[in-house]
């Protein structure tokens, strides 16, 4: 069987939009020159940015005061199998059989039902993906992410978009995140694994 390998994970380069609302905007990406191989004998660069930039994750401690930070999610609930659900077409019935990381797939930003909302939430996938911002219907804009929270779940979202929409059910996901300590999140790179297609 062929393998093929997507990488879902945003470059982070100056083309990287930065998180920003009316009065508040996350730390800006900056990444310079330290020293050259000219002058040092090697090259190194400064990297400066926040702990939720680019394709990144959030822990339970980024929408939940005295939630669970980085640290507490174990190495082994970053990879493994995912249960894919395409947002776009979705409805209250949830075919789910045992994968440990949730993606949720979507062509744009979609608000889903809370009934649909529930329904995932239930589900005991500890880590969730999503493509674009989800939110709930009815519900203010970080009721989806509070709640996530409240649930001990991490969401690694911000992926890049075009290749999100090129996988498939059936594959393997690995999102490895900074090993940041005590922090709400990190940048990430997430790779799916999966069957290629035969033309």
């Amino acid at each position: 069987m062929n393998i093929e390998i997507l990488d879902l994970t945003k470059p982070l380069d100056e083309n990287l939009p930065i998180y920003a609302e009316e009065n508040y905007s996350d730390p800006p990406l900056l990444i310079e020159d330290w020293c050259s191989v000219q002058s040092q004998g090697y090259k190194v660069s400064r990297v400066s940015l926040g702990t939720q930039c680019g394709t990144h994750i959030d822990a339970p401690s980024h929408f939940m005061e005295g939630g669970a930070d980085l640290g507490a999610l174990p190495a082994e609930a970053l990879f493994g199998k995912y249960c894919l659900f395409d947002l776009d077409a979705l409805e209250s019935q949830i075919d789910y059989r045992g994968e440990p990381i949730l993606f949720l797939k979507s062509q744009t930003s979609v608000e889903i039902s809370e009934e649909v909302f529930n329904s995932l939430l239930a589900l005991p996938c500890r880590v969730w993906i999503i493509v674009f911002d989800v939110s709930v219907k009815g519900r203010d804009i970080f009721h989806f992410n509070r709640a996530l929270a409240r649930a001990d779940k991490y969401l690694v979202e911000n992926l890049d978009e075009e290749a999100a929409q090129k996988v498939k059910p059936g594959g393997e996901l690995f999102a490895l995140p900074l090993k940041l300590v005590a922090t709400s999140g990190a940048p990430c790179r997430v790779i799916i694994r999966q069957a290629e297609n035969i033309i």
